[in-house]
């Protein structure tokens, strides 16, 4: 697998860690155990917006039409992938019958060259590639993520086998970027997936074909309007999808907070590959624009229901202009708020700078969360922050109540899979040591090459109480440096050592470095 070799920090396999008691461990869980079967439960309903009949239908495995909305594959698609994190704890065997099932349908779905989406293949009056908003690249990018967690986790080709499979034939309709579809694509989780896919496979054609959609934004012009003289090319472009100029001349997040955020991970993707240093120069101005002037206290982003953008494009669901973050009418999308913490996520792994580590906490203790019910059960599409009662104004996709069932299912399957994949985010490796971001129960065993490990184990009530214990049980040299992150708002903080004082500044808002021989016990 690719090594991400301008990634400065490698986050953990997904055997590597697991959370053992406290706050995550809760969280994980409550998703586990209600979250995934809920969501399940609603995916099966043919009233909700995402539906796993749809496969059944496309397979001729049952009679009917095609439910719910164009983007649901996609969303089905990031259920398995929640299923596959559980997966990877659990080693539940009902767990992999279940993706079995499901992965042979979907196979028997796909097209003989390889296309895959419901939408388009249960409804003749559509065809591929027609509509922007048909949400074809949303769905593949999402199996292209699903499937390649699959296989890390369970070493099982056969997902694999229908992205690469589809891989391919996206790479022999876009690769030789037909100006047609210079606009192709509204939600672009392809470009995530596509490098997800390269790591899985090293075939170098999906990161190639990943930074061709990267550079497609913003790259077309209006003559292609005189080739295609419809709706597809007028719907949503400009600033609404990022579209206006091209990303690495871009100063400002702009536009659908969820497409941005997918964006620009797939970008940070891409550089971690290929240390295009254009591409990190433009995402570290646009995060600074985020989390300087467009984020919400809680980490949350998305301030417009409808508005207009800096460039007076009409936009949804979007950023507002600087420091416009109503909270009243806040929209704030559940999936944009944990895109958030993705791009931050991925920012600190490139660079290993504390402060993207601290929007990735934000966002996960506060806008990542408020979406879904304390039972785990229903969840929220927008994310006010300040509520009138019944007598407040409803803007659109708000409601008064968390809901089971919904015309917009994105959200709960970005909860289930990103409270399952939280474990992943707690420690990150350098060739120095290993990084601690993120303060619950857990414990974190790495086998290295040479074959010596890592086991390192954490108790702590964080973020109840700020006490953390962190145990050495085994290090892989004598010399190995363990870094401790200590959060920004976090004035005071102090180190101990096998109860001595670490005397050495400590800053909030930085890792603290300490290097020593380890003994097991300390």
């Amino acid at each position: 697998m690719s090594q991400s070799q301008y990634r400065k920090l490698a986050p953990p396999a997904h055997e590597e860690v697991r959370w053992n008691q406290g706050f995550w461990a809760e969280r994980f869980d409550l998703c586990q155990d209600h979250t995934i079967p809920s969501t399940w439960d609603a995916m099966n309903n043919p009233i909700n917006s995402a539906v796993f009949s749809n496969f059944y239908v496309a397979a001729g495995l049952k009679e009917g039409i095609q439910l719910g909305v164009n983007w649901g594959d996609g969303d089905c698609y990031k259920w398995m992938e929640s299923m596959s994190h559980v997966y990877s704890v659990t080693r539940d065997p009902k767990i992999l019958e279940k993706l079995d099932e499901l992965i042979a349908v979907i196979a028997q779905a796909q097209e003989e060259d390889g296309y895959l989406c419901t939408q388009i293949q249960l409804n003749p009056e559509k065809d591929r590639w027609a509509r922007r908003n048909h949400h074809e690249l949303y769905n593949i990018g999402h199996l292209f993520t699903s499937a390649s967690v699959h296989f890390e986790i369970t070493n099982q080709r056969n997902f694999l086998e229908v992205a690469i499979k589809l891989a391919d034939y996206l790479y022999s309709v876009f690769a030789s970027r037909p100006p047609e579809l210079a606009h192709a694509g509204w939600n672009p989780s392809q470009i995530m997936g596509l490098v997800d896919l390269y790591r899985a496979t090293n075939d170098d054609r999906y990161l190639e074909l990943a930074g061709i959609f990267v550079d497609m934004r913003g790259s077309g012009d209006e003559t292609e309007l005189t080739i295609r003289q419809d709706h597809y090319l007028r719907e949503d472009r400009g600033d609404q999808n990022q579209d206006h100029v091209p990303l690495r001349e871009e100063t400002d997040a702009v536009g659908h907070a969820v497409t941005a955020m997918y964006l620009y991970c797939g970008a940070a993707d891409v550089y971690a590959e290929t240390g295009d240093t254009t591409l990190i120069e433009a995402l570290e101005r646009i995060w600074h624009d985020v989390v300087k002037r467009k984020m919400y206290i809680t980490g949350a982003v998305g301030a417009y229901h409808q508005g207009v953008s800096i460039r007076y494009d009409k936009v949804h669901e979007a950023f507002g202009r600087p420091y416009e973050l109503p909270n009243a009418t806040a929209y704030n999308e559940t999936c944009a708020n944990i895109g958030n913490a993705m791009f931050s996520w991925r920012l600190f792994n490139i660079t290993g700078e504390a402060k993207y580590a601290e929007i990735m906490e934000r966002v996960m203790y506060n806008s990542g969360l408020s979406p879904v019910s304390i039972d785990g059960e229903r969840f929220f599409y927008t994310n006010l922050l300040r509520f009138y009662g019944k007598e407040h104004s409803l803007l659109s996709n708000d409601e008064y109540e968390r809901w089971h069932t919904y015309k917009c299912y994105c959200c709960p399957t970005q909860v289930a899979r990103s409270t399952a994949w939280m474990k992943n985010w707690a420690y990150s490796f350098s060739d120095d040591g290993v990084w601690v971001n993120l303060y619950s129960g857990s414990q974190v065993q790495k086998y290295f090459d040479d074959s010596s490990t890592l086991d390192l184990e954490m108790s702590t009530n964080y973020p109840w109480e700020g006490s953390v214990y962190l145990k050495v049980q085994q290090t892989p040299t004598n010399t190995y440096a363990i870094h401790l992150r200590i959060p920004e708002w976090a004035a005071g903080t102090s180190v101990k050592v096998n109860g001595e004082v670490y005397d050495h500044p400590i800053t909030p808002g930085s890792y603290v470095k300490l290097e020593r021989s380890w003994s097991p016990g300390d």
